[in-house]
C-alpha cells in the first residue's frame, strides 16, 4: 500500500506555486495501487482529486479529501513497421520527456507541442496544443480505470470526442475515469508542420528542417513568451482561445478592423484570447503578487505569495472587461478548485 500523508501543502503539486492544503495525499504507480487507495475505507466517500503534473490546476482552497498524484510511468512499444510506430505511455511519465523520447528516436507527431508542461495523462483531457497541432492527432486509445467498478475501461480516437481543448474527459466523464496510459501512432517518414504563426520562420534560420529543429524552435519560442515555472509560478495559458460564427465575426471585425483569426470548418473564426486582453491593457498588470505576464496576456502569473483566490478574482476581472468590451465570453483552460 502507498504512503499516506495526512495534512500536507500542495505548493509543490502545483504549478501555480499557490499554498493550499490537502487533507490526505498519496501516489501510486500502478493500477493495483490505484485500486487499493480507492478502495480504503478510511476515506469513506470522501472527494478524490486526481493530479499529474499539477500544471493545470489553481487551488483557491484547501481539498477536504484525497489526492492521488499519478506515477504510473513506462513507455511500451506495441507495433512497429516502416511508417508508424505505436507505443503505450503511462500516464504519469513527464509530457515533455516524452516529446524528447520521441524526436530522439525519429518519430514524428508531437514535435510540435515541445516544451507544454504537465503529464500525459492530462493531454489527452484537455486536447492539448500548439503550433497548428493538437494531441487527438496522434492518439490511438486513451485507457482508463471506472472510478466506480474499478474495472478497465479504453476509448478509441472517436470515442475520447476531441474539440478544442475539449475531451470525454473534461465534461461527460470528468471525475469517473482516472487515466493510466496512454497510445500513440507516430509516424517514421512525418510530415512537418511549420505554418503556424512564427514557426516557419525560426525553424528555416536553424538550417534543415527536421524533428529536432523543429522542437528546438517551438522550445525556443515558448521560452521567450512565457515564463519559466521554477522561476515564476503560472499554468501557462489561462483562458481558452475563443471560437466564433462567422455572424459574430463580421461584427467584431467592423469595429475592431486589425482583430486577429484563424479560420476553421463550418466558417468558424478562432480569435486569439490573448490579443482581446492585451487589447485591453492588462498585460503586465500587477496587484500584490497576482498579475498578467509581461510577455503574453493569455498567461496569469503568481510572482512569489499570490494566493489562489487573488488570482481567480484577477481572472474574473479580466473576464469582465473582455465580455463588456468586445461580446465575448472567456472560458478556463485552467480547472478552478
Amino acid at each position: 500500500m502507498p504512503r499516506i500523508y495526512q495534512d500536507i501543502s500542495l505548493k509543490p503539486y502545483n504549478t501555480f506555486g499557490v499554498e493550499a492544503k490537502a487533507r490526505y495525499l498519496a501516489s501510486f504507480s500502478g493500477e493495483q495501487e490505484l485500486r487499493d487507495l480507492l478502495n480504503d475505507s478510511q476515506f469513506g466517500e470522501m472527494p478524490v482529486l486526481l493530479l499529474g503534473g499539477g500544471s493545470n490546476i489553481l487551488f483557491t482552497r484547501d481539498f477536504e479529501g484525497l489526492v492521488l498524484v499519478n506515477r504510473i510511468g513506462g513507455i511500451e512499444m506495441l507495433e512497429e513497421d516502416d511508417q508508424y510506430c505505436v507505443i503505450k505511455v503511462g500516464a504519469g511519465e513527464n509530457w515533455d520527456e516524452l516529446v524528447d523520447y520521441c524526436v530522439n528516436n525519429g518519430w514524428g507527431g508531437l514535435e510540435n507541442l515541445s516544451y507544454i508542461p504537465g503529464s500525459v495523462g492530462a493531454s489527452p483531457i484537455q486536447n492539448i496544443g500548439a503550433y497548428g497541432t493538437e494531441v487527438k492527432d496522434t492518439i490511438q486509445m486513451v485507457h482508463t480505470l471506472n472510478r466506480d467498478s474499478l474495472f478497465p475501461v479504453a476509448y478509441n480516437n472517436h470515442d475520447c470526442r476531441f474539440d478544442y481543448r475539449n475531451s470525454i474527459f473534461k465534461n461527460r466523464l470528468k471525475d469517473k475515469r482516472i487515466i493510466t496510459h496512454v497510445t500513440f501512432k507516430l509516424s517514421k517518414k512525418p510530415q512537418y508542420n511549420i505554418h503556424y504563426g512564427s514557426l516557419k520562420e525560426t525553424v528555416q534560420e536553424k538550417g534543415e528542417i527536421n524533428l529536432q529543429t523543429i522542437r528546438d524552435s517551438v522550445i525556443e519560442i515558448r521560452r521567450s513568451k512565457l515564463p519559466e515555472p521554477e522561476e515564476t509560478g503560472s499554468a501557462g495559458s489561462f483562458f481558452k482561445n475563443p471560437v466564433v460564427g462567422q455572424k459574430e465575426f463580421k461584427k467584431l471585425q467592423a469595429a475592431h478592423p486589425d482583430i486577429p483569426s484563424y479560420t476553421l470548418a463550418g466558417k468558424r473564426h478562432k480569435i486569439p484570447a490573448g490579443w482581446l486582453i492585451d487589447r485591453l491593457g492588462w498585460k503586465g498588470y500587477r496587484e500584490g503578487d497576482a498579475g498578467v505576464h509581461t510577455r503574453q496576456a493569455l498567461v496569469l502569473v503568481n510572482y512569489g505569495q499570490a494566493g489562489g483566490r487573488e488570482i481567480y478574482q484577477l481572472s474574473q476581472r479580466i473576464g469582465e472587461s473582455v465580455k463588456s468590451a468586445f461580446g465575448i465570453e472567456l472560458e478556463y483552460e485552467v480547472n478552478v478548485l
